[in-house]
């Protein structure tokens, strides 16, 4: 095996992206403290083509160094919008017809291995804040919540890592 150069991997423009077909999955993050948890969600989103990200409460917005540091120019790819308050967010993505999950461990959670994403539907996942999850007033108008089923003594993952685990179960029942 040898490992590809950047132009064998055949990687497109960002004006590429932007035409390109997305994946229909919103990714919600609401009141991240860590801009690297940020860059990071959005270079995941860029990795598989997430349709957009919402940065709501006190999330830090691009364009910022640290946010660029773990992004590395996914947050000129992937459409993005900010709003101060989540529960707009949900209601409007709702009246959309998306269905969108709280990532949390809540009482009656689907387990992620459980969950198998309607091919014909379109989904918004809620990412939150590092310290104390999602907020129970987002959950309690949300359409369901996924978990990922942990097996240490920590009861949770950082966020950008849950987002890309998250993210690829959307994709990986497409493939």
């Amino acid at each position: 095996m040898r490992k590809l150069n950047v132009l064998e991997m055949n990687r497109i423009s960002v004006d590429e992206f932007k035409q390109s077909d997305k994946t229909p999955l919103v990714v919600i993050l609401d009141d991240i403290r860590s801009m690297y948890n940020v860059g990071s969600v959005f270079r995941t989103a860029d990795a598989f083509r997430i349709e957009k990200i919402f940065l709501c409460g006190i999330t830090a917005q691009p364009p910022h160094p640290e946010i660029h540091k773990t992004a590395l120019g996914a947050e000129d790819s992937v459409d993005w919008e900010h709003a101060d308050d989540i529960h707009s967010v949900v209601k409007k993505l709702q009246e959309h017809n998306y269905i969108v999950l709280a990532t949390e461990q809540v009482q009656g959670s689907t387990m992620l291995q459980n969950f198998i994403p309607d091919p014909d539907k379109k989904y918004a996942i809620i990412m939150g804040n590092e310290v104390k999850g999602v907020k129970q007033t987002a959950i309690d108008i949300c359409d369901g919540c996924i978990e990922i089923p942990q097996f240490g003594t920590k009861h949770s993952l950082n966020v950008s890592t849950t987002a890309g685990i998250v993210m690829w179960q959307f994709i990986s029942s497409k493939l």
